[in-house]
């Protein structure tokens, strides 16, 4: 993807007889950097955002340090640090910025990576070191890819803040460590002898992830019973310790299965809280990349596709990024989905041998996390006259012919939990579409001219 253009997500291309995939994939990769635009006309505007001004400062200098951490970090130590990555010739970068729960990211400095990985356009296959604060106070973050690289940055960086000495030195001080360990290219052992005595949950040799295993056995001639039985007394303790050290380490390991390095526990229960709309954060943004992928490799028929279905398969694609850097909450998160699964249908619609075919149902009304709704319905909310018709998942269809409530997707309203579609149409876009259901025009158009923004900055 280029670093120099921008895809307004508003434009339109003319319509020619053949779009060939080149163009289509010009395009498509040129629409991944307006992940943040607004409608047509906002492309400006996006210049704003955290991530963006990371990613500018970044093309400056492999240091980026936020206006706040400027005493911490002063603007001469900031000019020697990027003097040494640029010697090093490593493709390091160091992002210093705040992280704090409620953020642009959550205060998860891999999300907040994975965004300006975005802004700047890197590919899954692009070396870089990214370094950054942890979470928790007087530790670093170290992010490699391609994942399991030769630099060993995720265990090397980690290994800092648990040098003897280095906790309390300056931020310059622990990232010139951490790009000496990075440079050195054997940041397994760095960190394993830098945690000796934090108990047996160590990287394995390999640097892949995988779970080290302490077994050792005994190759001598054998213990007697009562000697083996006063060492098993005498190290009951340290066994018990060691056991509660391993099983920490490990609940705090990511999904990938990629081992987190030991630290204190204090964000266990903001991470629990959390869970739902991260996870589901996480999804949105792996179903965007796949989206992406999607796109570029879709090559129209020389027969001629349908431009219009070619341009709404785009836009879709512009106002799911859209969202999904303003969401706020599950129903956004859902929303991202939702616009994602139309843009699906219209480039499957767009070829001429599919040019008959109607539009998919949108997601379920009553939950959209459901998946892609089955059929229509006739529905009529409790205490109303009048009834609707509703595009259903073949569970809820079940539940409202059975006369019973189906499950649906809550939002909170004035400190109480509601269904979404209960929420005043003004302030949620979802709730004035029902995810598709209630109306004509596509969510990608509505997102497109505001509606979406709009809804957001009245709640």
């Amino acid at each position: 993807m280029s670093t120099e253009l921008r895809a307004a997500p508003g434009a339109h291309f003319a319509r020619p007889a053949r779009l060939p995939a080149l163009v289509l994939a010009c395009v498509a990769t040129a629409l991944a950097l307006a992940l943040t635009l607004g409608g047509a006309g906002r492309a400006g505007a996006a210049d704003d955002r955290p991530g963006d001004r990371i990613a500018e400062g970044l093309r400056k200098s492999p240091v980026y340090v936020d206006p706040s951490y400027a005493q911490a970090f002063p603007a001469d130590k900031q000019r020697k640090l990027a003097e040494k990555i640029k010697a090093s010739g490593l493709p390091v970068r160091v992002v210093v910025v705040p992280l704090i729960a409620g953020d642009a990211w959550g205060g998860d400095p891999k999300k907040m990576v994975d965004v300006v990985r975005y802004r700047l356009a890197e590919g899954q296959s692009k070396e870089a070191v990214y370094m950054t604060l942890s979470e928790n106070d007087g530790f670093l973050n170290g992010y490699e890819f391609p994942r399991r690289g030769k630099y060993q940055a995720f265990w090397g960086v980690a290994a800092v803040g648990h040098e003897e000495g280095m906790r309390d030195k300056s931020l310059y001080a622990k990232f010139s460590r951490a790009l000496e360990i990075v440079k050195s290219g054997n940041g397994d052992k760095v960190y394993e002898k830098a945690t000796e005595d934090l108990g047996s949950d160590r990287p394995s040799g390999n640097g892949d992830g995988a779970e080290a295993e302490a077994g050792a056995e005994d190759g001598g001639g054998g213990l007697s019973p009562l000697v083996l039985g006063a060492l098993i007394v005498a190290g009951l303790a340290v066994l018990v310790a060691a056991g509660l050290v391993h099983r920490t380490v490990r609940a705090r390991r990511s999904s990938s299965s990629v081992r987190v390095p030991f630290t204190s526990p204090r964000s266990v229960f903001a991470t629990a809280r959390k869970a739902g709309v991260r996870d589901l954060r996480k999804r949105a943004q792996r179903e965007l990349l796949a989206y992406n992928e999607e796109l570029l490799a879709h090559e129209p028929s020389e027969d001629g596709a349908d431009s219009d279905l070619l341009q709404l398969s785009l836009d879709a694609y512009a106002a799911a990024g859209k969202v999904l850097d303003d969401a706020r909450d599950i129903p956004d998160l859902a929303g991202v989905l939702a616009l994602l699964e139309e843009g699906r249908d219209a480039l499957r619609r767009s070829e001429p041998s599919a040019s008959a075919r109607a539009a998919a149902l949108p997601l379920c009304f009553f939950h959209p996390l459901h998946g892609r709704a089955a059929d229509r319905i006739r529905w009529r909310p409790l205490g109303r006259r009048e009834s609707l018709s509703v595009a259903a998942c073949g569970d809820c269809a079940a539940a409202v012919a059975a006369r019973r409530a189906p499950e649906v997707l809550t939002q909170t309203l004035q400190d109480r939990r509601v269904p979404y579609f209960e929420v005043p149409p003004e302030d949620s876009l979802w709730a004035a579409t029902g995810y598709g259901s209630l109306t004509e025009d596509t969510l990608t158009e509505r997102v497109l001219r505001g509606d979406f923004t709009r809804a957001s900055r009245r709640r």
